[in-house]
């Protein structure tokens, strides 16, 4: 199953919501809670800016969200997504952050953790996400084994890929088949690399080949069951002189060509939906 069109997709989830808010179902709770939660006004004006790449409520209604789901968000970072996810599990289901480990002696990790926790102390958004660790080496505990209906991972995979190659990326996948419930979902979305490209453009690039990333999963116990374009931007030619960070919102070059990068966006993405065997 591919969608190439965003459109088509938001257009479907706006109908369902319409058709169904009624009927009480936790998919129709749950996109109705998306909705509410990338609309909400607490959220700050850099974030909201970025729907536009990052089609956070569709996104989430191809994976499968459901308001009553006990969820794993990867690598949360400031919560970007936990604050769409939260409110729309909130009261129902269960979201857990598995953020940086506290043990980290790496500043901007100990940072971000901290500012995290900040969050769920003080904003009633997050008041129920229980904060778990994760790293692709030594913390691999991101929830109880077999609880949790859906794994999530936000353009991730670059990172543990650079730092840890293949040991590293296999070993953060086998975290969350470990996670998941028989038959829950692991989604995916990562830079994409054309495969036509050089596999060691993968260690320096940002970008990662697709056919790797299914091949990870697979080695990991999941089946690939639909891919789908609204992360998509055939603009980008994954081919900068930074890398990926070239492009918004990194902008790594600074004015040099700033105009050119910010009318390419953010990068091109591959969204994938695993199901665990």
């Amino acid at each position: 199953m591919k969608f190439g069109l965003k459109t088509l997709l938001a257009a479907s989830i706006v109908a369902a919501i319409a058709g169904c808010a009624s009927n009480g179902s936790s998919s129709s709770q749950a996109a109705s809670e998306l909705v509410s939660a990338a609309n909400n006004a607490e959220r700050a004006e850099k974030n909201r800016a970025r729907d536009q790449y990052r089609n956070p409520v569709e996104t989430l209604d191809f994976f499968g969200l459901q308001a009553d789901m006990t969820v794993v968000e990867i690598a949360p970072g400031g919560g970007w997504y936990s604050e769409i996810l939260a409110p729309a599990v909130k009261g129902n289901g269960t979201l857990y952050a598995a953020h940086f480990p506290a043990d980290s002696e790496v500043k901007y990790y100990q940072r971000s953790l901290a500012g995290f926790k900040d969050k769920v102390t003080k904003d009633n958004r997050f008041s129920e996400v229980k904060i778990t660790e994760f790293a692709p080496l030594t913390h691999s505990d991101i929830a109880p084994t077999g609880s949790a209906d859906m794994v999530l991972t936000f353009r991730n995979v670059h990172n543990w890929y650079m730092r840890q190659g293949d040991e590293g990326v296999l070993n953060a996948f086998q975290a969350f088949n470990k996670a998941l419930k028989p038959g829950g979902v692991l989604g995916v979305v990562e830079h994409r690399l054309p495969e036509h490209r050089d596999d060691a453009d993968q260690k320096r690039s940002g970008y990662m080949k697709q056919s790797y990333v299914v091949d990870i999963a697979k080695k990991a116990g999941f089946e690939l069951v639909a891919e789908s374009d609204v992360n998509a931007n055939p603009l980008d030619s994954a081919n900068h002189p930074k890398g990926v960070w070239t492009l918004p919102p990194r902008l790594a070059l600074g004015d040099k060509n700033a105009d050119q990068y910010k009318a390419i966006g953010e990068s091109d993405r591959m969204t994938l939906k695993f199901k665990k065997l």
